[in-house]
């Protein structure tokens, strides 16, 4: 008799044992996302420092031959012909300028919009900001 309650059995989940699996697996889902895109959008902000730093060795070289960075109003004046980031995450603004300090700014654009940090902002004395959150420049 048993082995023929063993024949009989069948194998399987039941719709309980299946839900409680999705349910658990949507649990975790809803955890991690947000996570991973925050990840994702620090990892995009090392290029918009990336371009900050050029954009800044560019203005630095501009004030050694000209002694000023009075001429210095657009990014084609030192030299920068693209203004948007390798993977378009970010977009290098004019630089806005005396005759001795500037200000340049990296603003996000695309998918890297909803970056807690904005627009990170660098001036001639080394001082960054950004319009969001704090310890952007990590």
């Amino acid at each position: 008799m048993d082995m023929q309650k063993a024949k009989n059995r069948q194998h399987g989940f039941t719709l309980i044992e299946l839900m409680i699996t999705v349910a658990i697996v949507a649990i975790l889902a809803a955890v991690a996302y947000p996570s991973y895109t925050k990840y994702v959008q620090r990892g995009y902000r090392s290029e918009g420092i990336a371009m900050l730093t050029d954009a800044v060795a560019r203005m630095e070289r501009f004030y050694a031959q000209n002694n000023n960075y009075t001429n210095a109003t657009t990014l084609a004046a030192i030299g920068i012909t693209n203004a948007n980031s390798a993977n378009n995450r970010y977009t290098l603004q004019a630089p806005t300028v005396t005759a001795t300090t500037y200000s340049l700014s990296v603003a996000p654009i695309n998918a890297q919009t909803s970056d807690a940090c904005g627009t990170l902002t660098i001036d001639q004395a080394g001082n960054k900001t950004s319009t969001g959150g704090t310890d952007c420049f990590k």
